[in-house]
């Protein structure tokens, strides 16, 4: 699949990169869970924090629906490890630090920065939401996610 042609309906690539708590992560292996993938440009950054700590103030929403988020950048894990500690995030996240995967979404800027993305992959591993951003100063709000997530019932 060519960077940046990853759409609603395709196949989710599967991907498996080290994450937070000493895991590997297999975007396979989390179904039949959907999965909320967040590709951010990097760890303790303005916008990136207040985005993933919203995310992580949600999380009981994205649990109620069965939803595992994720979170995902170019930074290796002890980066993600004292970002994830210093803002308690709720969620893991994993280590892109070559940029394959961010490459293969069509989640990576150019200027070699993870894209403010966001895909949603249902239980079988199929994307149903997508969404790029052009300019990385906002985020989708936990309540878009919800109603996605919600969608797929």
């Amino acid at each position: 699949m060519s960077r940046g042609t990853l759409s609603v309906g395709d196949p989710a690539p599967d991907f498996e990169l080290p994450a937070t708590g000493g895991a590997t992560i297999r975007l396979s292996n989390l179904r039949p869970r959907p999965v909320v993938v967040v590709f951010y440009p990097g760890d303790d950054t303005p916008v990136c924090t207040r985005q993933l700590n919203s995310y992580s103030e949600g999380l009981s929403q994205f649990e109620a629906l069965d939803a595992q988020v994720i979170g995902i950048s170019a930074q290796d894990v002890d980066s993600h490890e004292a970002f994830s500690v210093k803002h308690g995030l709720g969620f893991p996240l994993l280590a892109d630090v070559d940029k394959v995967v961010a490459a293969e979404w069509g989640a990576l800027g150019p200027l070699g920065f993870s894209r403010r993305s966001v895909f949603i992959i249902d239980g079988a591993g199929v994307v149903r939401y997508e969404h790029r951003a052009m300019a990385g100063l906002t985020y989708r709000p936990v309540d878009e996610l919800i109603a996605a997530l919600a969608a797929l019932n």
